[in-house]
């Protein structure tokens, strides 16, 4: 899963931009002010001078956690992300992977959010169509490059929950469905199970 780690870097500057970044210009309706919501919470713990330093990083972590969790829909990203192999798989099975792959990314994106480097971000159009919606940004780092960064959301209730990101186009769920299928493919799917339960 090279591949995937390798973009799980990238998913560290849209995890941010999603809610670390400066938001600038007009959000465009409920999704994107659910999206600003989560800026705002997280922003407060990381300007907190009583959760910085490695001595405070599991209280800021638990902290970071505690307002994330809520932002993404893991359930729908953990079976794109399998893919066609979801439907064969055990309720017992589908649990266990919703929570490996949540654990995953966490692992990737609490420590980015730490990383944090004055990266800020625009809003631009939000697009509905039923239950979903896209929400699409533009994420400005300290040296002023760019790139876009959309967010493929659904309707929960009276919640607006990120199910993928597109990083310049690039899909985090369809990089995952790849690599997982190509490993299944060639291996087994209790093969996937071990690499992700041991990841290096």
């Amino acid at each position: 899963m090279t591949r995937s780690v390798r973009l799980l870097g990238r998913v560290g500057a849209l995890v941010v931009s999603l809610v670390v970044g400066v938001a600038t210009g007009a959000l465009a309706g409920p999704a994107s002010d659910q999206l600003k919501v989560g800026i705002d919470k997280v922003v407060h713990i990381l300007a907190d001078p009583n959760l910085k330093g490695t001595a405070k990083a599991k209280q800021r972590r638990d902290s970071l956690r505690e307002i994330t969790e809520p932002l993404f829909d893991w359930n729908e990203m953990a079976s794109r992300s399998l893919g066609r192999h979801w439907q064969p798989r055990t309720e017992a099975e589908r649990e266990e992977f919703v929570r490996l792959f949540h654990d995953l990314l966490e692992r990737s994106y609490l420590s980015t959010l730490e990383r944090y480097n004055g990266e800020r971000v625009a809003y631009g159009s939000e697009s509905l169509e039923g239950e979903r919606a896209t929400v699409r940004t533009q994420v400005f780092d300290k040296a002023g490059r760019q790139f876009p960064v959309d967010y493929r959301m659904v309707r929960r209730g009276n919640r607006w929950l990120v199910y993928d990101v597109l990083i310049e186009g690039v899909s985090l769920v369809a990089n995952y469905r790849a690599q997982f299928d190509q490993i299944i493919g060639t291996s087994s799917y209790e093969k996937l199970v071990d690499k992700l339960k041991s990841p290096s």
